[in-house]
Formats: structure tokens, sequence, C-alpha cells
């Protein structure tokens, strides 16, 4: 059982996971909370759009139609690998569903065959449409793949959760079919991968010679940023602020953790749209995973 990320999480986790973003006006309050729960989540179902073209088939999620109100997803993953936020909270993507389905997501083993239409997935699940015509024909480029692996991973790193999380609408429902073109084992096992490495590692070889993945710096935990702390790890640290344009170094950066290493941090936290608390200096886990600090012994 999970609560559902905020906006600025849900935001900091798909960078962390090196997806390209793009947030739509209005994306942080547009949601169908009026109609039913949100939350909590157990999970993510990939659908097909069975629509062609990234400006219209984001109109088309956001908005929905006659049958179906708007938003019809949280976001809509293009063919170029571009993830397009577009809501956060319930939206109308799922339906009803199998609960068997829902208590395999939770227990993250494989999920029976859909059968019964008894659950409100709308509720429990994220939704990502991925703009396809759904007719087996359609291709679906390797950067689409990519993308879909990354922002499914995003959210089962944020909330700790495994690739069982993951399901096709159609591992969801017996009414649909989608996503048709690729099989969502093979996307588990893709996403599986991914969560053994550290966040924003380079996408699932699709020839030789794809460079090694970068090694970076696991979180040390927030209690490890005091002024006793002196590591090389926030010097590190410190030089990818700069390098983010996040300074508020006089000096340095050096190994001491320091005010002006806090004051730099902060400014990072608010890039990434953290506000309040949230953005205090202190590092946490999704803002240093999105800073990719290099390893350091």
């Amino acid at each position: 059982m999970a609560t559902p990320l905020s906006p600025d999480r849900l935001l900091a986790a798909l960078r962390a996971e090196g997806v390209r973003v793009v947030e739509h006006p209005g994306w942080r309050t547009r949601n169908r909370n009026h109609k039913g729960a949100w939350g909590p989540v157990h999970g993510v179902i990939v659908h097909h759009t069975v629509s062609s073209g990234s400006a219209a088939s984001v109109a088309l999620c956001r908005d929905g139609y006659a049958a179906l109100p708007g938003p019809l997803c949280q976001a809509v993953i293009d063919k170029e690998g571009t993830v397009h936020l577009i809501a956060n909270g319930r939206a109308n993507h799922a339906g009803t569903g199998d609960g068997d389905v829902l208590r395999a997501v939770r227990a993250e083993t494989a999920p029976p065959p859909a059968a019964a239409q008894d659950t409100d997935g709308n509720a429990h699940f994220y939704g990502f449409e991925c703009v396809n015509l759904g007719d087996g024909k359609d291709p679906w480029p390797a950067a689409q793949l990519d993308a879909i692996e990354r922002a499914s991973a995003a959210l089962c790193r944020a909330h700790g959760w495994s690739a069982g999380s993951v399901i096709g609408h159609k591992e969801w429902t017996r009414t649909k079919t989608d996503p048709r073109g690729f099989e969502m084992r093979t996307m588990r096992s893709r996403i599986a991968a991914r969560l053994g490495k550290p966040a924003g590692g380079p996408g699932t070889p699709t020839r030789p010679g794809t460079p090694a993945t970068p090694r970076y710096q696991p979180f040390p935990g927030s209690s490890f940023f005091t002024s006793a702390t002196s590591s090389p790890v926030i010097t590190a640290m410190g030089r990818r602020l700069v390098a983010e344009g996040c300074s508020a170094y006089a000096v340095g950066p050096g190994p001491r953790w320091s005010e002006a290493d806090r004051r730099s941090y902060a400014k990072w936290q608010r890039k990434l749209g953290f506000t309040g608390s949230d953005a205090d200096g202190v590092p946490g886990r999704a803002s240093w995973n999105a800073l990719k600090v290099p390893y350091t012994r």
C-alpha cells in the first residue's frame, strides 16, 4: 500500500531515472479526484492510445471525449521517448478490472488471467498512455520502449516496488487488448534489470558496443550531511551542483559539509520543483538520485 506521489516527487523520480519530461500547463492539479478515491496506489498500467501524433494524443488524453472525460492518464509517452505530464491524481484510464489481478500486483507476483470486473482500477494505478495505433502494425520505436521502461522503473523505485507492479491494460481486464505490439513480460524483465542498477543509467542495449553503465554515488542518508562530515562525496556533490547552475559557493566546494553546501543543495531542490520543507537544503533520496553524483571511494 502506498500514498500517491506528490507532483514534486513524481517529477523528481522521473528525472532521476533519466526520463525526458514535458510539463503541460495545469498538470499538477488536473484529476478526477471528485469522482472517487485516489490511492492507495499499488502499481502502473501501460496502455496504447489508438491515436497518432504527440500533440493530438496529448490533447486527447488530457481532455478526453464525450463518453469518457479526461484526464485519461497521468502521462503520455510519445514515439520520441518524451513523457508528457498531463495530470496528477485519479484519471479515467483503468476502469473496472479483476480484484485477483490487483491482489497479485500487490503481492508482486505474476497476474492471473483477468476474469472478473469487480474493482476500480482508477483508484489504485498510475496510467501511462503510449502513442500507438494499437493495430499490431504500428511500430514501437526503441526510444519509446526505453521511456516506458524508465518511467515505470521511476515509479517502482520511488515506491519501493518491484517490476511485478507494472502490468498492461489487457492484463487488468479481459475487455482490452492494449498494449499491442510488445510483450509485457519482456517489459517487466527490462524494468527489473533497471531496478537492479542505480537510477538513471543507459537503456537496454540494442546493439553491440553500448557504453557501460555509469556508476553513481548511492544516497548516504540524510544524517550524513552534518558539519561533522568531511568526505570526498561532499566535494563530488558540490561539483555537480555547480555544473547544474545551483552554486551558492564563494569558494570550493570542499569535503566538509557547510552552509554553502546546504544553500546550494536547496537551489537544486527548488530547480527540481520541491518547495517548503522539501527544499531545506538537506539531501533526500529522490533529489540525490536526480543529481547523479559520480561514485567516489
